[in-house]
């Protein structure tokens, strides 16, 4: 989620650039009291423990729980982030409102930080070397909470050290970066101290955008290996990703001393921002501007890497009839600084959830059909390195017993309405659960309601619905839609892109994303918390209660579709040129989508008798594995992690199935018969495969 400007110095100019369980702890002894599961039993959603925990779920507590948790700055392996692994232990552990099991899980992992001994420093210097002028080393202490000690320095984690000085970035290349956030981007275009925090939720000009710049995801030194002291590790001069020169961000008052000074040619209109002056791209300073033309800028990187334990923190209710079939709950817990709304907006929502469901529990008032995980990642602004390390320890586990993943990761980016992302089956049970939910404001609208007031879409199937976004790998969804195959799904509560242009909330990875700037801007009273938690709440008992899974496989024909007709209408005449049919695609297209549909309708006939559970749970399993058939870990290469074949990163600008569309991008000006257009027929026949070995999967279980 990097989306800052860049300023690229080259030697002497500024250039704008833009389960640990161990699984086996599902199988967890039964009290003697305790009937034991049975395939056969019945138990399907409970109506009326929906609607209590609906009523439980409690604003206030979640408010308190946020305020706990965002009282210190908790950087990943930090001595409060381990104090708050012990509190999430201690929750999950409680004898009234605990859950059947809680264990830390603990991985050594390479993350890097800025030097205590030596800061970080962009300074100005004059042609005899004095310094004329310094960006600030530190955000302004406007609260006072953005001065104390275990904040951390801003800086670009995995970013190289070195001592870069810029003088002619056009002859000599970038020598090094300085990463910035322009207000025209976050803050409406709004900069003065008395237009942003705290007195708005605009970032103040002090404000400094912190974040990993490693190129995947995961531990570096284990890439498919989880970080535990049998794992084979590189050596440090084999690790890839890591920016190849130094990199420091700052604030946009620096920004503003350095661009407005520039001299040079004008930057393209689509660079220039709102720091009130015209963006030009150097070399060197306008001999008019505050400082003399033969000035230099002098960046200095101290960064270092080190190895430090970081923490995943499990909770499990185990399912009464199918316990090795497992629902996943997740959110990270580091931040940057104090990260209230990133991640612990969602943290505070993980555990009102839990607490509601864990005093269930220990009443003995419910027990879910299927397993409920709840987790808490560590290290996840370092590269999702948590979920990452989990998703590969138990790679087999996962894949074979997962029904789905929820990720609530920053629970509140504001207060308009629901957003959520995910794969095209979860779209069902979302819509489902947000119909059945009052809407935080004014008036009688469910959440469903007012979630399609601002992002809807038309669909040649159910009309006007609202958009579900595709998931990228912005947070810890990542690994386990990407990686592992598993139904993925990502809920927030945002704003209304009709009132502000902001890409994020302001204070994003910044010393001033605190409680009270969630508080008094972002959500006052907590009742979009609260949503959050009634909605994934409502999903979680949907996906580990209901007797047929609550997942709509036919929903992906219309994804297939759109993808096919975009190959056709903006690839087929060139794909034709090179002789290279879509012909198989479109057959394979329309198998899937049959198949879909009888799939459905075998479902709908079982729904209305009394179905043998056997028959419903291979059903159910069909449903669960139809994204893992999506796979093929030899389809990208170049990439790590990236194995579905529909949701892999797409750098084609043709919104078709990513593989095609990034192939005829890179083979469209060379000739017939290169290696780039065997690739084109390669990634063709990959995603074809996929859709046949997708449409089997869903075939009555007794046909291949």
């Amino acid at each position: 989620m990097q989306w800052t400007k860049v300023l690229g110095l080259g030697l002497g100019a500024a250039a704008l650039l833009g389960l640990g369980i161990i699984l086996g702890h599902f199988a967890i002894p039964k009290k003697a009291n305790s009937p034991a599961p049975s395939i056969s039993a019945p138990q399907d959603l409970d109506l009326e423990i929906l609607e209590t925990v609906m009523g439980q779920l409690d604003a206030h507590r979640i408010r308190e729980n946020l305020r706990e948790l965002s009282r210190e700055p908790h950087l990943a392996s930090s001595p409060r982030d381990e104090d708050l692994v012990q509190l999430l232990l201690q929750r999950w552990k409680d004898p009234e409102s605990g859950l059947d099991s809680a264990e830390a899980f603990t991985y050594e992992v390479l993350l890097s930080f800025p030097s205590q001994e030596q800061p970080n420093v962009v300074d100005i210097v004059g042609p005899t070397g004095d310094i004329i002028h310094s960006c600030h080393r530190t955000e302004e202490n406007v609260t006072g909470e953005q001065g104390g000690p275990d904040v951390i320095q801003p800086y670009a984690a995995y970013a190289p050290s070195g001592n870069p000085q810029a003088v002619n970035a056009a002859k000599h290349g970038v020598a090094g970066v300085l990463v910035y956030t322009d207000p025209a981007d976050i803050n409406d275009g709004l900069s003065s101290p008395s237009e942003t925090f705290p007195n708005s939720w605009y970032l103040p000009p002090s404000g400094v955008e912190r974040g990993s710049y490693y190129k995947y995801f995961g531990d570096p030194l284990t890439p498919y290996l989880p970080a535990i002291p049998s794992s084979f590790r590189l050596d440090l001069a084999n690790v890839s990703g890591f920016p190849p020169i130094p990199t420091q961000p700052i604030g946009f008052q620096d920004a503003r001393d350095l661009l407005c000074n520039l001299n040079g040619t004008s930057a393209p209109t689509t660079w220039q921002g709102a720091l009130g002056c015209h963006y030009r791209l150097g070399p060197g300073f306008r001999p008019d501007g505050n400082f003399s033309a033969d000035s230099q800028v002098n960046v200095s990187v101290y960064n270092r890497l080190e190895l430090r334990n970081s923490s995943n923190v499990l909770g499990i209710i185990r399912g009464a009839v199918e316990p090795d079939r497992y629902v996943l709950y997740g959110n990270h817990r580091d931040s940057w600084v104090h990260g209230a709304v990133d991640p612990s907006s969602g943290t505070a929502v993980l555990l009102e959830l839990s607490r509601v469901l864990g005093t269930l529990l220990k009443k003995g008032t419910w027990r879910p059909r299927r397993s409920i995980v709840f987790a808490s990642w560590g290290a996840e602004e370092f590269g999702l390195i948590g979920s990452t390390e989990f998703t590969e320890e138990f790679f087999n586990k996962l894949q074979e017993r997962t029904v789905a993943y929820i990720n609530v990761d920053i629970a509140v980016f504001a207060n308009a309405t629901l957003r959520v992302q995910g794969t095209p089956p979860v779209q069902s049970v979302v819509f489902s659960a947000t119909k059945e939910i009052r809407s935080p404001g004014p008036g009688d609208l469910s959440i469903y309601d007012n979630w399609i007031r601002y992002f809807n879409r038309s669909s040649p199937v159910y009309g006007l619905v609202p958009s579900l976004g595709s998931l990228g790998a912005g947070s810890d969804y990542a690994p386990f839609i990407h990686f592992l195959g598993i139904s993925s799904m990502d809920i927030a509560y945002t704003y209304d892109r009709s009132k502000t242009s902001a890409r994020i909330y302001p204070t994003y990875h910044t010393a001033f994303d605190t409680f009270d700037y969630v508080d008094k801007f972002l959500d006052p009273g907590f009742s979009s918390h609260q949503a959050v938690a009634r909605t994934a709440g409502s999903i979680i008992l949907r996906l580990s209660d209901s007797f047929f899974l609550p997942l709509k496989v036919s929903d992906y024909s219309e994804t297939l579709r759109s993808f096919l007709q975009a190959a056709q209408q903006d690839l087929g005449a060139l794909l034709e040129q090179h002789s290279i049919s879509l012909g198989p695609l479109v057959t394979a297209v329309e198998k899937f989508e049959a198949e879909a549909a009888a799939l459905g309708q075998r479902i709908s006939m079982l729904q209305k008798g009394s179905p043998d559970p056997l028959q419903v749970r291979m059903l159910n399993d069909q449903l669960m594995l139809l994204e893992r058939s999506f796979l093929n870990p030899r389809a990208f290469p170049e990439e790590r992690y990236y194995s579905h074949v529909l949701w892999a990163a797409r750098t084609g600008s043709v919104a078709t199935f990513p593989g095609l569309s990034n192939a005829c991008a890179r083979a469209n000006d060379t000739a017939s018969g290169s290696e780039a257009w065997a690739e084109v027929q390669r990634q063709l026949s990959i995603v074809v495969t996929a859709l046949e070995g997708a449409a089997a999967t869903l075939r009555p279980v007794a046909d291949l």
